[in-house]
This record gives C-alpha cells, sequence and structure tokens, in this order.
C-alpha cells in the first residue's frame, strides 16, 4: 500500500516500509528483521538533478522550489517536482511478485544538453558496504577511497545494472530490469554526500538538442544473508529475460575443463613443449597475440597469418592446445582500404564530439588524432579507431576477414579484442541499434560461423558474457600496471556468480610472478574466479618456473 501523510509518502510492501519526501527516501526498513538502512537525517531537499553533457549539474533543490504529491491508486503514486532551472516527476510504486518498491525518475529542461536524469539514494547507513560489478566485483565501504566520488558508466564499467548494499547478514540493493539496452550509470558517494549512490539515466547521443531523459525503472529490496542472496535473484531475472539456458547448454564442453591460461602467447613452438612438460595441454588455453604478417594493432581487419603462426597453431592443435588468435571488434586502421566504407560510422564521443579510438607512442597511450592527414599517415603509432557494431556493413567485411583466416588455420576460436568498448556515443544510435546491442550482434555474428566458432573478447559485462565463452578480464583500475591498494579490490567473485555456465575469465597482464605486485595481481583474478593465468614467460622460464608460477602449475594439475 501506497498511502499520503502531509506530503510524505509511506509505502508498505510485503518485505519493507518506506518513507519519500520530495524524492528522498527517508527511512527504508525491513519488515522480517525492523532494520533500518537509511540515516534520514543525511538525506535532504530534494533526490531528482539533471546532467549536462558538459558535467555540470542542476538540482531540483535551488531557488523557488515546489513539490506536489499525487495518489494515483493504492499502490501507486507521483511526485511532481518544479524548480528554477528544471522539472521532473517521479513515480512511486510496489511489485505485487517481488515487494519491490519501484522508483522512476524522469525530468526536463527548456535548456538542450541534457545528458541523464539523476536519483540519488542518500543517507546510506554506515554499517553498508557496497558490492558492485566494477571489474568483476568489488565489496568495499562507500567511502573507500578507491571508489569514493566515483562515476560508473554502463555496460563498460558498471558491468551489471545493480547495486548491493551489505550489511551484517542483511542489506538492501537497486537494480534495474532493463532488456532495451538503455544507458545508465553509477555515481558513488560525492563530496557534500560521501554516503549516496546516484542513479541515472542517461538519453542517447546525440545531446545538443535534448531537453530530458528519464524511462528507467529502479527497483529497491531489502533481504536477509549475504550479497550472494540478491545476486543469485538478479542473474535469475538475468538468465530468463535474455533467454540464456539454451546458450549455457550450447558451450563447448572442453571450456569447463581449462586450468591454465597464457595471456600474449607468442608463436614460438618450443612455448609448446615447455608447457606440454608442465601441464596437460588439453587443459591449458593459449591467447596467441603475434601471429600476423602484420604488426600487432596494425592494418585490421587484415588478418594473415605468418608462416611462423601457422607452424605454431598446427603443432599446438597437434598437441592438444586450444588457441585464440588475436584480432579485433571494432578497432579498424584508417589506413585501411575498407576506411573509406566505414568512415562515417566511426565512434564519437558523447560529450567533446571527438573519434574515439586510440595510438601508441614510446610506451603511452595517445589519443586518437581528429586530423585526416594524420589519420592517414601514422601507422607506426598504431592509430585506431573504432566503427560502430550497429552497421550491418562493418559486422559482414570483420567477419569475412576473421573466417578467412579461420578456414586458413583451421581453427573453431578466436579472440576479438575491445569488446568491452561500447557505450552511450555522439553517434549513439546507427541503424537503430545502440554500439551494446551491436556489440553483442556482432559477437553472436563470428560465433555462427562455419559450423561454430568460439569467441573470446575483452573485459566482460552483462551484455557480452551472453555471447563470449572467455574473456581477458581487467585488474581494477590497473590495466598494465596495479593501482595503489589494489587488493582491496579483490575477493567478490559477483561477475563470476552471475555470469557462471556461459563464460570463464582469464588474466591481462603483468603476471610472470617475478614480483611481489606481479603475485598480487595474479592473486587478485584468483579470487574473483578466473582461470590461473600467466604471461612473459619465455620457455626457459616455463621449465624451470619460479615458486608463483610452480604454484599456478600445481593448481592447474590440482
Amino acid at each position: 500500500m501506497i498511502s499520503i501523510q502531509l506530503q510524505r509518502l509511506h509505502i508498505e510492501t510485503t518485505t519493507l516500509t518506506a518513507i519519500i519526501e520530495r524524492g528522498y527516501l527517508l527511512s527504508l526498513r525491513s519488515r522480517a528483521t525492523g532494520r533500518e538502512f537509511i540515516d534520514a537525517a543525511a538525506a535532504s531537499g530534494m533526490a531528482l538533478q539533471l546532467v549536462y553533457a558538459s558535467g555540470e549539474v542542476v538540482g531540483f533543490d535551488e531557488g523557488p522550489v515546489s513539490a506536489t504529491v499525487h495518489q494515483l491508486s493504492d499502490t501507486r503514486a507521483e511526485i511532481r517536482l518544479h524548480g528554477w532551472d528544471a522539472d521532473g516527476v517521479i513515480v512511486v510504486s510496489e511489485c505485487p511478485d517481488t515487494g519491490d518498491l519501484l522508483i522512476e525518475p524522469s525530468g526536463y529542461s527548456s535548456r538542450p544538453g541534457v545528458l541523464a536524469c539523476r536519483w540519488t539514494l542518500a543517507g546510506l547507513a554506515e554499517s553498508l558496504e557496497l558490492v558492485a560489478p566494477f571489474f568483476q566485483g568489488i565489496k568495499l565501504p562507500l567511502d573507500d577511497p578507491l571508489i569514493a566520488n566515483s562515476y560508473w558508466n554502463w555496460p563498460i564499467s558498471w558491468e551489471a545494472g545493480l547495486a548491493i548494499l551489505q550489511g551484517e547478514q542483511e542489506g538492501c540493493w537497486v537494480h534495474a530490469q532493463d532488456t532495451l539496452y538503455r544507458y545508465k550509470a553509477l555515481q558513488v558517494g560525492s563530496h557534500s554526500c560521501p554516503r549516496s549512490l546516484g542513479f541515472d539515466t542517461q538519453a542517447y547521443g546525440p545531446l545538443d538538442d535534448n531537453l530530458a531523459a528519464g524511462g528507467i525503472t529502479w527497483r529497491i529490496n531489502v533481504y536477509q544473508g549475504d550479497w550472494r542472496v540478491p545476486a543469485t535473484a538478479y542473474r535469475d531475472w538475468l538468465w530468463q529475460a535474455y533467454h540464456l539456458q539454451p546458450r549455457a547448454a550450447a558451450r563447448k564442453p572442453w571450456l569447463r575443463d581449462i586450468t591454465l591460461a597464457v595471456s600474449w602467447c607468442e608463436s614460438d613452438p618450443d612455448l609448446l613443449d615447455a608447457l606440454a612438460e608442465q601441464v596437460q595441454p588439453h587443459k591449458t588455453l593459449l591467447h596467441l597475440a603475434q601471429w600476423r604478417t602484420d604488426p600487432y594493432d596494425e592494418n585490421y581487419p587484415t588478418f594473415t597469418p605468418s608462416a611462423q603462426a601457422a607452424t605454431f597453431v598446427e603443432k599446438g592443435k597437434a598437441m592438444g592446445f586450444h588457441i585464440l588468435p588475436h584480432c579485433n571488434s571494432v578497432d579498424m586502421d584508417p589506413t585501411h582500404p575498407l576506411y573509406a566504407y566505414l568512415r562515417d560510422f566511426q565512434y564519437r564521443d558523447i560529450r567533446s564530439k571527438r573519434l574515439l579510438g586510440w595510438a601508441w607512442e614510446e610506451g603511452r597511450v595517445l589519443s586518437v588524432p581528429n586530423s585526416g592527414a594524420s589519420l592517414l599517415e601514422n601507422r607506426p603509432r598504431k592509430v585506431m579507431v573504432k566503427i560502430h557494431p550497429g552497421l550491418a556493413m562493418w559486422r559482414s567485411l570483420l567477419a569475412e576477414n576473421i573466417q578467412s583466416a579461420l578456414n586458413t588455420l583451421a581453427m573453431d576460436s578466436v579472440f576479438i579484442d575491445v569488446t568491452l568498448c561500447s557505450f552511450n556515443l555522439h553517434n549513439a544510435l546507427v541503424e537503430n541499434t545502440t554500439s551494446t546491442e551491436g556489440m553483442k550482434l556482432l559477437i553472436d555474428y563470428i560465433a555462427r560461423l562455419n559450423a561454430g566458432v568460439v569467441v573470446a573478447g575483452e573485459g566482460l559485462n552483462e551484455i557480452t558474457m551472453q555471447g563470449l565463452s572467455l574473456a581477458q578480464a581487467h585488474l581494477f583500475n590497473s590495466f598494465s600496471s596495479s593501482c595503489a591498494d589494489l587488493e582491496r579490490a579483490g575477493g567478490c567473485p559477483l561477475n563470476a556468480l552471475l555470469f557462471d555456465g556461459l563464460c570463464r575469465t582469464f588474466g591481462y597482464s603483468a603476471l610472470s610472478g617475478k614480483t611481489e605486485d606481479e603475485q598480487m595481481r595474479s592473486r587478485v583474478h584468483l579470487s574473483l574466479g578466473a582461470i590461473p593465468t600467466f604471461t612473459s614467460l619465455t620457455p626457459e622460464e616455463i621449465r624451470h618456473p619460479n615458486a608463483y608460477i610452480r604454484e599456478l602449475f600445481a593448481l592447474a594439475n590440482a
């Protein structure tokens, strides 16, 4: 039931009671235990804001403001907000099947450039820790320096649309049940309100003339137990909503048997002999980075195997190894002849409208040039632009080139890089398709080649996991080198629980075990459910491994 008392909404579902005033939750209490999860003194003003493309956040609590409450039914009400610079509505209802409290915020202004409508859950109890799908799973206090005042875009960094707040054997959680690829984001805390979560509903780019945002319903509930209880509930919804059980049943049986991975493997045949002396080849995965006639990350999407790589692959397959030649999903070389067909569909940043991609020089990453001449004159700097995977022609041309390489090598598995790179764009929709849905279509397109291809990729989220069988995971803000206190970001295998049966992860970089830092990186990967992985070892170092690599071999053989 929902009732109005003194302009406050009083809500009672089968699982919780709540009080909402001017959009803020002033109380969220478990009916089963009586536990209160909100400190009302820390939640005041109005909970609704507009976020502009410039980064400016406009609230509804500045200048003359009005808030009115309207009863729509016994289980549904709305809060209508009018501020000096924005107007909005928050619809509040309940789900009779789950007891979820449903919050649907929307906002608009006569000033164009609106990126998102943000609804804030503030005053969260001090005892609550955030469990969230960042870098495969974190469990940290809201004010921990690793996540305080941080912003996470779905699905590239907020890898599934849920946030769990864990207390002592109970907690609360917020999630969206969205299958329409609507962009969203999570703001963790702020300077003025550190114990808060801001839930952004983004508008599709372009934003130049956009006045409004909304359309996502945020579902709130309480639970007893640890974070696995709400995570399992979300997994159940996710798998049913996307019909994932048949996909899981179709996965190759050998994927379950992999016990060791080698990332950035060189095409040296002696590596195969050295590995076979330590582990079982049929349980070993090799991510083959150097295998084309072109240098690494140049001249995509041409994938022509070198003679050395062909020899390596033939020998490795005969020995039983599972090999993933490194290709790409959306990056292409602007000096490639196909660029002329595709240049109108490059990723453009939703805020700056710059081309998105990257270049590389002397060990540092450069932004992609926006000069036509520089795009064509910098192949040695490995300039790459990103082509929107919603474009059917790109999927067709990419698949043709990957299929040619797989046929030449007689292989049925492949690694396609940067599959995590899908997000809201200035050119968000191509052929009525977002880059996120397009990435899913692209992965499935490759997987259906020939008699079926095992597709691996970079990064993992709730969309890419549906098509990827394997994913090279990144550590928390530690892509090639470790951030401070990285070890605190491990130990919560949230995504492993959500995606188990569809996609397994393995490690990315700096995993030779030669230093304490690299050993720590490996242990964080393992704590998040990844396959034991090493990188950058010679045949001699494999035959005479350091102490930590011996541990990995023992783990792989156990």
